[in-house]
């Protein structure tokens, strides 16, 4: 079993993920982190050094790898991954979506004070407000490509839909 958890950055995908996946007795999956562990850098020195270009490249490489593996996980994916290089083409292919979707001003409260998120660096809450905006409204329709979309998710939420697909 592939589960691959889509959404904004801020939505819950890795607190989430970790819960899905204990509760579901198989590993966990941080795209992010298998991003930094290949390159031997942070997202931020990736995003600062090589650009986006490069770090979708990256993304989309481990994301196809993992996809294609025959272990089963629980993924926490980038924000972006579903949306760049045929990411939610790939995602549905091989396992289950999730689309976990927050609102704007849930957004903006969890990722506040995050500086390691290069795309969402921001002078001030408002102008990372407009920031998630414009990106939430980009994705959308990548996102809602997802086999279950939960809204405002909650572990015991999403623990509840992937139960009843197995």
């Amino acid at each position: 079993m592939k589960i691959f958890l889509i959404g904004m950055p801020g939505s819950g995908k890795t607190t989430l993920g970790r819960e899905l996946a204990s509760h579901l007795m198989i590993d966990f999956v941080d795209l992010d982190g298998e991003i930094e562990e290949s390159e031997q850098k942070s997202i931020a020195e990736i995003f600062r050094q090589q650009g986006e270009a490069h770090f979708r490249l990256v993304e989309s490489r481990l994301l196809c790898e993992w996809a294609a593996s025959a272990k089963h996980f629980v993924m926490a994916t980038g924000g972006g991954a579903p949306c760049f290089h045929r990411g939610m083409e790939i995602i549905n292919a091989y396992g289950l979506s999730i689309f976990l979707d927050c609102r704007v001003p849930t957004l903006v409260d969890r990722v506040r004070q995050n500086r390691e998120r290069p795309l969402l660096l921001a002078e001030d809450a408002e102008e990372l407000k407009d920031r998630l905006s414009r990106m939430r409204a980009e994705r959308l329709d990548c996102y809602r490509q997802a086999r279950i979309v939960i809204e405002n998710p909650t572990g015991d939420a999403l623990i509840r839909c992937v139960e009843a697909k197995m």
